[in-house]
């Protein structure tokens, strides 16, 4: 009987090694995918950090497209409209009719 306690032991070891090194993979795997998901190159710190560039552009795309629009209504009322043709020679470029004075103060 004590041969068969001894190989009954034996046996138990190796099961115990056996699960020990099935554990000890499965928790190196968990800390590496761990790792991966949040410092990898698409981890999640290099989300976060692609989503505040996205956020920031949409914003430039934004400001670009109200200064557009701008640019555009300009335009338009310099071909269209000749008030603002000459308030914006007159206001912007110091311009005036033939035979009219301009006087500037100074303030």
């Amino acid at each position: 009987m004590s041969s068969h306690n001894l190989l009954r032991k034996q046996v138990l070891a190796e099961v115990r090694k056996k699960k020990l090194i099935f554990l000890t993979f499965v928790i190196l795997s968990f800390i590496y995918l761990s790792i991966s998901l949040v410092f990898g190159d698409m981890g999640l710190f290099r989300y976060l950090e692609l989503n505040r560039t996205k956020v920031n552009l949409e914003k430039q795309i934004d400001e670009i497209n109200a200064q557009n629009e701008q640019l555009r209504t300009q335009l338009k009322l310099l071909k269209e409209d000749p008030f603002y043709r000459e308030k914006l020679a007159r206001e912007e470029y110091g311009l005036s009719r033939p035979n009219e004075y301009i006087f500037q103060y100074d303030n």
